[in-house]
């Protein structure tokens, strides 16, 4: 096969019938048969040089030509593809370092085996365009639904073809459990991510995802693609039950009724969609508590304690809507506890006024035990709402005198027994830590107490220096996710009931005293965050 005139133009409508068969750009089937031409050229002219093809876009000639660089004499290591300054003076005027010569060389005789090798590079190159072209078109298309048609199913995994862009993958796992499919069937799947991989672009696809859900009602319900009724949480068992969270921005339409449609027909379509699975549509609260009780439906809830920083919520019903709460194999308080993002503990109320009444006990064994009170004398103070001996040492006399019985020289003894026991505690505490090798750099740092020194020298930490390295999360304790659960990390000083902000604050201060952090820098960080949250909110 040789390049000659009578097969110039045959190179140009190739290119054009491959681009248009693979809808790609013919420049780049023109550019792979450049690469092809030039591979092949260095095999007849050698390995070592340099070989470049251009392939006119007009005529189809392929025009060959031998570049050499201008390198420094001490550089020169290929001779066929390199020359030096003095070298180059036969061929360039005024050569420099890094200039380049050219020269044509006649075209080459292509044999079977360069027709062969060059064929190869040619649908390699048409390939790679080809997947390029796949993701360009796919890449931005993650997040949306699109309608596919089944090919093959391979180890439960359903291969489907889409219009004009190769093959996607539905596994396994994203089917919705009681599915089955034949080739041919029609399927309508949400693309979860597309990724640009060696072998192609890969596009997965999903049925079980929640962003599904969310997107079948967007086409279902024009309100939401209008966006008067956002999203704002949805949970799902697939193919069993799920729970989704709504809210309107227009005081005159009900998100839920809007969601359902006239006579169920919105909602209906979405559950026919999903093979029959059970939709909870639940108004958006701000107010947790109030959401959860909502995304508890159609459980009855009696009482609900939220704890913020730790991100758990205790939910307190009746004896007979136990059952409910938690629903089938603990169904409804998972998906409410997906969709409010918090850890749910659901008690009756029998264990809750048992567990209400160990604490009562507690505290009023603490106060009989230290301030050396009668059982009833304790009891009313467990009553009046104190919870540890800081409350009474340091309260404001006041609120000790509203206790019957109690005036202001019981109030002052109260106190005064209060604080000796504090005093002792703290003694003690110190002598432990000291005892433990706590220097009095921690000693003395504000807002430790003797008790957070003591625990920390237990932990090691026994210097100042040791106190800046640690981590927030290490003082005040938080959580982590591993395989899909949340696990408590136990803070040092987290019994002395330390928030993750105080510890930062903490951990900061050590590190501005030992002179590591500049405080105008830090001030000015903190100015910037602060601007930077405002900006958000606006």
């Amino acid at each position: 096969m040789a390049i000659t005139s009578a097969n110039q133009l045959e190179l140009l409508q190739t290119a054009e019938a491959v681009a248009r068969e693979k809808m790609i750009d013919p420049g780049l089937v023109v550019e792979a048969m450049e690469e092809s031409l030039a591979r092949a050229a260095k095999s007849r002219y050698g390995a070592e040089m340099d070989i470049r093809v251009n392939i006119d876009r007009k005529t189809g000639r392929a025009r060959f030509t031998r570049v050499r660089t201008v390198v420094a004499d001490d550089e020169l290591e290929n001779y066929q593809a390199e020359l030096t300054v003095d070298q180059a003076k036969q061929y360039l005027d005024d050569p420099k370092i890094g200039d380049i010569y050219e020269e044509e060389v006649p075209p080459v005789e292509l044999g079977r085996i360069a027709a062969q090798s060059a064929k190869q590079v040619i649908l390699q190159k048409v390939r790679e365009a080809e997947r390029d072209r796949q993701y360009e078109e796919f890449k931005d298309r993650a997040g949306t639904i699109i309608n596919a048609t089944v090919k093959r199913e391979e180890y439960g995994n359903i291969v489907v073809e889409l219009p004009g862009a190769g093959e996607a993958v539905l596994r396994r796992n994203e089917k919705i459990g009681r599915e089955a499919y034949r080739p041919g069937d029609r399927i309508r799947c949400y693309v979860k991510d597309v990724r640009r991989e060696v072998r192609g672009p890969q596009i997965f696809l999903s049925r079980t995802a929640p962003e599904f859900m969310a997107e079948l009602f967007k086409m279902e319900v024009p309100e939401i693609y209008e966006g008067i009724i956002e999203i704002k949480a949805v949970a799902r068992d697939p193919g069993s039950r799920a729970k989704i969270a709504v809210i309107s921005y227009d005081n005159s339409i009900d998100p839920v009724g809007a969601c359902v449609g006239m006579r169920g027909s919105r909602v209906q379509a979405v559950v026919g969609e999903l093979q029959g699975e059970k939709i909870d549509i639940i108004p958006w609260n701000e107010d947790m508590p109030t959401f959860l009780v909502n995304a508890l439906q159609p459980a009855e809830v009696s009482k609900v304690v939220f704890d913020e920083e730790a991100e758990r919520i205790e939910v307190v019903v009746p004896e007979e809507q136990l059952s409910l709460a938690i629903g089938r194999r603990g169904q409804n308080v998972r998906l409410a506890s997906q969709l409010t993002g918090l850890d749910i503990d659901i008690l009756t109320e029998e264990q809750e006024s048992k567990r209400r009444q160990a604490e009562f006990e507690t505290r009023t064994k603490l106060f009989m035990d230290t301030l050396d009170l009668d059982e009833f004398f304790a009891q009313l103070l467990v009553s009046e709402g104190f919870t540890n001996l800081e409350e009474v040492a340091y309260v404001d006399q006041d609120e000790l005198l509203v206790i019957d019985g109690v005036d202001e020289d019981t109030a002052g003894e109260l106190q005064a027994r209060a604080r000796d026991y504090l005093d002792a505690q703290n003694k003690a505490a110190l002598e432990r830590a000291r005892e433990l090798g706590a220097e009095e750099s921690l000693i003395g740092f504000p807002g430790l107490s003797p008790q957070m020194v003591e625990a920390l020298a237990k932990d090691g930490v026994k210097t100042l220096e040791d106190f800046a390295t640690c981590a927030d999360w290490e003082l005040a304790g938080g959580w982590t996710v591993q395989n899909g659960e949340r696990i408590k990390d136990d803070g040092v000083l987290e019994p002395f009931d330390v928030s993750l902000e105080e510890a930062q604050e903490l951990v900061m201060t050590a590190r501005v005293a030992l002179g590591w952090v500049d405080p105008e820098e830090l001030a000015a960080d903190e100015a910037a965050r602060a601007e930077a949250e405002n900006e958000e909110e606006a």
